[in-house]
């Protein structure tokens, strides 16, 4: 848990329930700052499973996957390839193409060339093409005089997407099993104050949704899984055009270490299928193995 990346505190609150958690299932479940010292920490511990609950770079990206590999620890979560993959925006949305999902059009720029001219129409996105939980997003609107000045923390190359409207669906898989669709309901959009912070966002679940559509998240959840080769837990976010019917349905991304609190969103749907947090994480851990 904790970690070093943007999304640290946010990895301590999911380290904290889940360790709760799996002591109420019967685990000794030991809590671990993951920091410099990490490798000779986990040798002084020698752990049964390493539950992965760090979210964002060097926790979900592939690189500590990698060590637990090299540790020969088994691990929670995705592997290495899967992590690395559903991490980096860019290649991603490649695989789901190839899969046949349907995502939105994007390049990858420079900075300097973000911020000196309009990439693609506006409305669009720009944001990083490695980090989570909606950390350094920008929307240029439609009538915006120009194109977006950048905070100066942000990374170098950046991803510029274009914009799709609609509302903010959300599925969870499980293993092989997509668990439902919650509909997320903001005042204005889905950003990490709307993700964390009290009353920033409402969960409806389930989303109150045709048939066709609820089921095409469920199907689109489920091979967008396949398609990383996520093992265990993720999540997989959408955006939905009304207007648009069927075809207005688009895969933004798929997160192999979805939050982790009770309240969190993938616990919150396995709660709806009769799944105690408890028991999810007691799941998560004996999914656990190396070579994933």
């Amino acid at each position: 848990m904790g970690g070093a990346s943007v999304e640290r505190e946010v990895s301590l609150s999911s380290g904290r329930e889940c360790a709760a958690a799996l002591r109420e299932a019967g685990y000794d479940a030991i809590e671990l700052d993951a920091g410099p010292d990490l490798c000779a920490r986990l040798s002084e511990l020698s752990p049964d499973v390493a539950f992965n609950a760090l979210h964002g770079r060097w926790g979900e990206d592939g690189c500590v996957q990698g060590l637990l590999e090299w540790m020969n620890i088994p691990y929670t979560h995705s592997g290495v390839l899967a992590s690395a993959l559903a991490m980096d925006k860019a290649r991603s949305k490649q695989v789901f193409a190839a899969a046949g999902l349907p995502v939105a059009d994007s390049l990858l720029a420079d900075r300097e060339a973000i911020e000196a001219d309009h990439l693609m129409p506006p409305p669009y996105v720009v944001k990083p093409n490695n980090e989570g939980s909606s950390v350094g997003v920008c929307i240029v609107e439609e009538a915006a005089n120009g194109p977006p000045a950048l905070a100066s923390d942000m990374p170098q190359t950046m991803m510029v997407e274009a914009f799709v409207p609609g509302r903010e669906l959300t599925t969870t898989v499980m293993g092989t099993r997509a668990l439902a669709v919650t509909d997320i309901l903001t005042e204005g959009w889905y950003d990490y104050h709307a993700k964390y912070e009290q009353g920033g966002s409402r969960h409806v679940i389930p989303a109150d949704l045709p048939d066709e559509i609820a089921e095409t998240c469920l199907d689109y959840a489920r091979r967008a899984h396949a398609a990383l080769g996520c093992r265990g837990l993720s999540r997989t976010d959408f955006r939905w055009d009304e207007a648009r019917g069927a075809d207005g349905l688009i895969l933004l991304e798929t997160n192999t270490q979805p939050g982790m609190t009770p309240t969190s969103l993938s616990p919150e749907q396995a709660a709806h299928c009769g799944i105690s947090f408890p028991e999810l994480c007691a799941w998560i851990v004996e999914d656990a193995s190396c070579d994933r």
